[in-house]
């Protein structure tokens, strides 16, 4: 029966739940026998692969405009009428080949996730998982009609992001308040979305019967290898190692701007008075210089971005009505990466492509698994896959004639890069603390008052070094602008911990970039067959939360900072 699927998502949408359910039937009606199992698991993986792409497709068409009232009602309509029917049937498949005994080669991981996502299921909660990705989409909404009036154009808040690196100081604290005004024009808003996402996530884990949301979610994210208090381990070993190295960094800055104290439209201009870094002028010169950049890296890495370039899968400017954001999506039945941002010229948006190319990379490598249940890969470790790729391609930034850059501009970059890593760790640990502590106290952050207050107590404790005096409410509502909170919650440590493993790829290919990209390549083409710290070894890196190689990772970041200062390119 399954041979007569849809070969495309873009069929496979048109069609009405009455015409899927079938397939799903038949696959829980057939026998489950060592001989059979590999076909019963192929047609599974190509049921569910259309499923995924579909959501996915509808999905990026209400972020690439998220005006388009006809994307949003196709969208939602999938989110009512087939995206919990599909997981509740998915749910029987799963039951089923548990209750078989039969484990496959390289389904060892698979298995153990089935088992868990078998004893987290509830059917009560699929309109609820529904609910909260339609809640999603609104936050979208809000943030992507959010727009200001700057010197007589109309500009999203991205597209004023250049205009805080002036070397006048009057015009990018204009532009810095004019932004932080428009958002918080939106505060009621976001509160009341904030109360929906509260209530529906509640009823998540009261309906799994969970301690909380916390238990929920980490049960729901696959966390198998570390715990709660592994995060704040990792949150204390920051405290201790990282943040008074970002407030050397800020100091630095300080003195070199030459006043009494950095405030936050201080952050991005360049402390030196050079011009700011132009790395491209156009979306078409940032694709193709980063064509190059990947080719340099690995002939093969630049084979895939040229299949994406080629199939149109890339959304890279910025414009109004465009979500905000970056992210790289996987359309699962044509096995093929989609990656969406908002670049506007600066050096942040060359970074962010880097980043986004490691996760499609991470699509191209593991393609050849056979079956969809092995493509399930620990975020973890997918954002070692994005990060790993900054840091790799970090030496080619200057290609001649090239490259991004010239070689002075490319150490520059390469500077701004390492401190703008030390700095996020900290701002990692406000945002993963914040939603432990939301989640662990449900009632009292359901007021968003007393999260801004929440919020505003450990920014003052772990981003030291920026005066935020005067600015008390932007500060205590900065947790609004942060779409995770909102959209993925607990989607955040997975970023601090892979920027310890990738510098730690980097490490290694300072001494062999050959030998540490193939390793690099290695750990990706394992998609999610072994265990997270398996993926790390394989990488060349160690999965870890302890001072010691927090404090050996920002010494060798400090270390090469100076050399690049003192003019040592080859570092």
């Amino acid at each position: 029966m399954l041979d007569i699927l849809p070969k495309t998502a873009e069929k496979f949408m048109l069609w009405p739940w009455s015409k899927i359910e079938p397939y799903f039937n038949d696959l829980a009606l057939h026998p489950m026998e060592v001989a059979s199992i590999a076909g019963w698991l192929a047609d599974w993986s190509s049921l569910s692969q259309l499923v995924s792409e579909t959501y996915h497709r509808l999905y990026v068409a209400t972020t690439v405009d998220t005006t388009d009232h006809q994307a949003e009602l196709r969208y939602q309509a999938f989110l009512d009428g087939i995206y919990p029917l599909a997981q509740a049937a998915n749910q029987k498949l799963k039951e089923k080949f548990l209750a078989s005994g039969l484990e496959p080669d390289g389904f060892a991981i698979p298995l153990r996730n089935m088992r868990a996502e078998a004893e987290l299921f509830r059917e009560a909660n699929l309109p609820l998982l529904s609910e909260e990705k339609k809640l999603s989409t609104e936050y979208d909404r809000i943030k992507g009609n959010q727009t200001v009036d700057w010197q007589g154009r109309e500009l999203t808040i991205m597209q004023l992001l250049p205009v805080y690196q002036d070397p006048d100081r009057v015009v990018r604290e204009g532009a810095w308040r004019m932004a932080a005004a428009r958002q918080l024009t939106d505060r009621q808003a976001i509160n009341d979305l904030w109360h929906k996402l509260m209530y529906v996530r509640q009823q998540l884990s009261s309906n799994a019967g969970c301690a909380n949301y916390r238990e929920y979610r980490w049960r729901e994210m696959l966390r198998f290898d570390y715990t709660s208090q592994d995060c704040v381990r990792f949150h204390q070993a920051i405290e201790a190692m990282v943040v008074p190295a970002a407030e050397r960094i800020y100091e630095k800055r300080r003195k070199q701007l030459g006043i009494e104290s950095l405030r936050p439209w201080d952050l991005n201009v360049d402390p030196l008075g050079r011009p700011s870094l132009r790395p491209f002028k156009d979306v078409g010169q940032l694709e193709e210089t980063t064509a190059r950049v990947f080719n340099h890296v690995d002939p093969q890495l630049g084979d895939y971005f040229e299949v994406m370039r080629r199939e149109k899968l890339l959304d890279l400017d910025n414009r109004k009505g465009k979500a905000p954001g970056g992210y790289c999506i996987e359309f699962s039945a044509v096995r093929r990466p989609f990656i969406f941002m908002n670049a506007v010229g600066i050096h942040e948006d060359a970074l962010t492509l880097l980043h986004e190319g490691g996760h499609a990379f991470h699509v191209f490598e593991s393609a050849h698994l056979p079956y969809f249940q092995q493509l399930q890969i620990p975020m973890e470790f997918a954002e070692v896959a994005s990060m790993g790729m900054e840091l790799l391609a970090s030496p080619y930034l200057a290609i001649p004639a090239d490259g991004f850059y010239t070689e002075a501009d490319a150490a520059r970059a390469r500077i701004e890069h390492l401190e703008t890593i030390i700095t996020f760790w900290p701002y990692m640990v406000v945002v993963d603390a914040f939603q432990h502590w939301v989640y662990e106290n449900h009632a009292e952050a359901d007021n968003p008052d007393l999260c801004d207050a929440k919020w505003a107590e450990l920014w003052k404790r772990y981003m030291r070094g920026v005066d935020w005096n005067g600015l008390e409410q932007e500060m205590a509502t900065g947790w609004h602008n942060k779409s995770h909170i909102h959209q993925d919650p607990f989607y955040y440590i997975e970023y601090g911990l892979a920027q310890l493993g990738a510098i730690q790829i980097w490490r290694n290919a300072r001494h062999d970039q050959v030998g540490a990209v193939a390793a690099y390549r290695r750990a990706l083409s394992l998609g999610g067959t072994v265990t997270l710290p398996e993926l790390y070894q394989t990488a060349g890196a160690r999965f870890a939360f302890d001072v010691e190689t927090l404090a050996a990772a920002v010494k060798l970041a400090e270390e090469t900072i100076e050399a690049l200062e003192h003019g040592i390119q080859r570092v």
